[in-house]
């Protein structure tokens, strides 16, 4: 007697039919003109850092506070792209009140200066008095001095910095790995007694050249804004270009092998000056790369994943702008190492400078033209509607209204909280959420599958992408074993059922990529299998 055995899975991607994913700007506070970074200090609190030399304190309902949290305006080099730009609370900021700032000191070109700074016995203010200069670095000329700095999570101090200014990089700095212009260092400043001290874990270490041994990166133009996944701690990094792309890049946490953006030898994925250099392949390609001519771009500001609760569907977006283009983007991974690229906010407003986050991770932006704090939102930021299958029935959660759908089309006459499959294929279901929001539940895949067993019941398999596990669920006791094959057949993790319905399978030591999950019997044949895939 042949028997239906029913597999399904949840996909992590988002699927078409629903309201586009976009995101709106609400005014958070005003009169900060000249903004151009952003933090908090772990509290509700924002500090606005405004490129004259002073930083301002937001309160939580958007008020500033009319007493400047520093004031440095007499010390910075300001104007053009120079100036106070660049901020960070030490990660125990809550017990030893120190803050980093990154600014232009001095004459001329001046120097770039990262200074340590204490809070005073006033929470809003700090003691000026208190600088200790932590490193600093000529520069020979007023552009391109990067600006941003931030602690990763390995607790180390961050600094990129740009190419020295000289169009198309002719001195070659971003290559030369004795010169820290175009480069991003990395510094250890845990003990208060010293400036810094270098990490053993710098690639450059241990040179025994004149490789600096702060460098922890190299081959940047003017990386002008990045910052860390708050989750992966994965590095982001938004690199200006020179005149024809700009460039968005990522590399994970936890890797210090020297990566090397390809600066002057690529711009974007596209030759620049290549005498010299080693193929393309050999250089950390972009996530992303904007054409000038395409939206009018000119200096890519790199910004944050979004890891907030407010706004579901932006969670793990990677949203970016650019000071001259204004349109705002987002990156989400496809499933197969790759990146998708969205549009979610056209060109409404020029002179935006940075994308940060608060100590709930709500991310916010900052436009310097306007003197404008923004909070970035989703205008449908509920949660999605959830899908499921029981017993051959897909449900649909209660909203206004319900279409469901087979491989991306509408169902003719789909229009219930539930609905009976007859095919195998991708279902979801998109569902009226009031306020013309209009949203898709994840996707729940069936497949029927014909196999000479009895009594086999519908089998969940969950989540896909699986990332540091994989859980099956209602397995019939036909089944004494799971296995993940590779794409040749060849099982690369097996685990035995022991008789059990539920089995929970470890994938943090198995690579990224797609898979089979196949069933098996105690004799070893295939009762069932599905595609999976694995992303970390």
């Amino acid at each position: 007697m042949r028997h239906l055995l029913f597999l399904a899975l949840l996909a992590a991607r988002s699927v078409v039919a629903q309201t586009p994913v976009t995101i709106e700007l609400d005014t958070f506070a005003t009169g900060l003109y000249g903004i151009v970074d952003i933090a908090h200090a772990g509290d509700d609190r924002l500090f606005a850092v405004l490129q004259v030399g002073e930083i301002r304190v937001v309160n939580a309902d958007g008020t500033v506070l009319p007493t400047p949290f520093l004031d440095i305006v007499d010390q910075v080099n300001s104007g053009g792209e120079q100036g106070l730009l660049g901020l960070a609370f030490d990660p125990n900021y809550a017990n030893n009140g120190f803050f980093y700032v990154n600014y232009i000191f001095g004459g001329g070109a001046g120097s770039t200066r990262i200074s340590r700074f204490q809070v005073s016995a006033d929470p809003n203010v700090a003691d000026t008095a208190s600088e200790q200069v932590i490193w600093s670095w000529p520069q020979p000329n007023t552009n391109h001095n990067g600006g941003d700095l931030d602690f990763g999570p390995d607790g180390l101090l961050y600094i990129p910095l740009g190419d020295g200014g000289e169009p198309g990089d002719v001195m070659n700095n971003a290559q030369d790995p004795s010169d820290p212009l175009g480069d991003i260092i990395r510094i250890d400043v845990s003990d208060p007694d010293t400036t810094y001290t270098v990490p053993p874990t710098n690639p450059w270490a241990n040179a025994q050249s004149d490789t600096l041994p702060e460098i922890w990166a190299s081959g940047l133009r003017n990386p002008f804004r990045f910052g860390f996944d708050a989750l992966t701690g994965d590095l982001w990094l938004g690199d200006v270009g020179e005149g024809t792309f700009e460039e968005v890049d990522c590399w994970p946490a936890g890797n210090n092998t020297a990566p090397n953006f390809g600066w002057r030898c690529y711009e974007g994925n596209s030759d620049f000056n290549t005498v010299g250099c080693l193929p393309q392949t050999d250089y950390v390609a972009p996530v992303a790369v904007h054409a000038h001519n395409d939206q009018g771009w000119c200096s890519v500001m790199g910004g944050r994943v979004y890891r907030g609760s407010a706004s579901h569907r932006l969670y793990g977006r990677y949203l970016y702008t650019d000071y001259c283009g204004g349109q705002f983007y987002a990156l989400r991974p496809d499933d197969l190492g790759g990146w998708v690229r969205e549009e979610v906010r056209p060109l409404q407003a020029i002179g935006f400078t940075c994308i940060a986050e608060n100590n709930m991770l709500e991310l916010f932006a900052s436009n310097t033209s306007g003197g404008i704090l923004y909070h970035i939102v989703d205008p449908c930021p509920m949660a999605p509607p959830v899908g499921s299958l029981d017993a051959g029935v897909l449900s649909s959660s209660e909203a206004n209204g319900n279409q469901w759908y087979l491989d991306g089309a509408p169902i003719p006459g789909a229009t219930g909280q539930t609905y009976s499959p007859t095919a195998s294929g991708t279902y979801y279901v998109v569902v009226d959420m009031g306020g013309g929001c209009e949203l898709a539940s994840e996707a729940i895949v069936y497949i029927v599958t014909s196999v000479e067993a009895t009594g086999l019941p519908s089998v969940s398999v969950h989540p896909v992408p699986a990332s540091d596990r994989l859980v099956v669920q209602g397995l019939p006791a036909e089944v004494a074993m799971i296995a993940l094959l590779d794409m040749t057949g060849r099982a690369v993790s097996t685990k035995p059922t022991h008789g059990h319905a539920h089995v929970v399978a470890d994938m943090s030591a198995i690579a990224m990529g797609r898979y089979v999950l196949a069933l098996r019997d105690v004799d070893g044949r295939v009762l069932a299998q599905r595609p999976v895939s694995v992303v970390h």
